[in-house]
């Protein structure tokens, strides 16, 4: 039976607002959460991005049952990967065993604050490998001196580190990166529903490991409002990942979707409150071989409604699947 999991948007509420949320998902029956890891939003309209990793710091203390896990961070840009390390073994202390290390290699929405220019897609792929390496070198309890081609780790160790290191996720777009996740990770990350992704993952040592997806919905009794949110803060979406990783902020996001039409987001985005719709959308992940789903309920202000329908209506459907 697929897990279905919460997803805590960073762009899309602040930071007191998403642990109440997280709190309200493990209430409601959700699997597992998931969070963002921003330093922008996609478009003005969503209007936040919090430090994710204080987030979750403070979701691991609020919550005592439902596992945390970043969708994603990129370990090469405005962190480090030895901090990203600390960070994720002291994630997995607080959460008592719960958080997962979900990586990727990043969006030049996010990363380009730190300066030094946005490294093409082959050398981003090449510096995650690397990342990888030595993250989990840290997390073994190694004291580390590395020099490779992208970074410089000199006598590192981590201090506090739980009895078993978090699973690592690596996020997928093509056969290169399926390769690294296969090699690297404990478990495939992917937000589209592409059966080749789990195959190529399979095919380089992925076999029997989890595979997570995400979907974004937008929940609202009245349909008309929720494909108008869903517009407004979510057209973005139509771009791919290809193209998204490349854009510089959110005024660029503006742009290069202002003649995505209210229609075309209702075409791929369930808005309404039709549960059948979302099961139908979260169908081809399950048919693709993802093992997990995380959804994504569109606008801060509208959780809690949310999460009622889900704990009521939508979460029993899907057990279904």
């Amino acid at each position: 039976m697929v897990q279905i999991g919460y997803t805590m948007m960073t762009e899309q509420a602040g930071p007191r607002e998403l642990v109440a949320h997280v709190v309200g998902a493990e209430r409601a029956g959700f699997d597992f959460s998931v969070t963002s890891d921003h330093y922008f939003p996609w478009l003005d309209s969503q209007g936040h991005a919090s430090y994710a990793w204080s987030v979750l710091g403070a979701a691991a203390q609020a919550t005592e049952r439902i596992p945390l896990m970043t969708y994603v961070t990129c370990p090469t840009r405005r962190y480090h990967p030895a901090v990203v390390a600390q960070k994720a073994a002291t994630m997995q202390l607080l959460s008592q065993g719960r958080f997962r290390l979900g990586l990727g290699s990043g969006e030049n929405l996010n990363e380009h604050v730190v300066g030094g220019g946005w490294p093409a897609a082959h050398v981003r792929l090449e510096m995650l490998e690397e990342a990888v390496e030595i993250i989990r070198a840290l997390l073994s309890g190694k004291s580390l001196n590395h020099h490779g081609a992208h970074f410089d780790v000199e006598n590192a160790k981590l201090w506090d580190l739980p009895d078993s290191p978090p699973p690592i996720g690596v996020a997928v777009s093509g056969d290169r990166s399926c390769e690294l996740a296969g090699q690297h990770a404990d478990l495939l990350i992917a937000t589209e529903p592409k059966q080749e992704l789990v195959t190529a993952f399979e095919r380089h040592g992925g076999g029997g490991k989890p595979k997570v997806a995400q979907l974004p919905i937008c929940y609202d009794p009245d349909r008309e409002a929720a494909i108008a949110r869903a517009h407004d803060q979510f057209r973005w979406f139509s771009g791919g990942w290809p193209v998204n990783a490349e854009l510089p902020g959110p005024t660029a996001f503006a742009g290069a979707t202002q003649f995505v039409r209210p229609d075309d987001v209702a075409e791929s985005i369930p808005c309404g409150d039709d549960v059948e719709a979302v099961v139908e959308a979260v169908r081809p992940y399950v048919d693709a071989g993802f093992t997990e789903v995380a959804l994504i309920q569109i606008g801060g202000d509208h959780q809690e409604p949310y999460l009622e329908w889900a704990e009521q209506k939508l979460l029993p459907k899907l057990r279904e699947l």
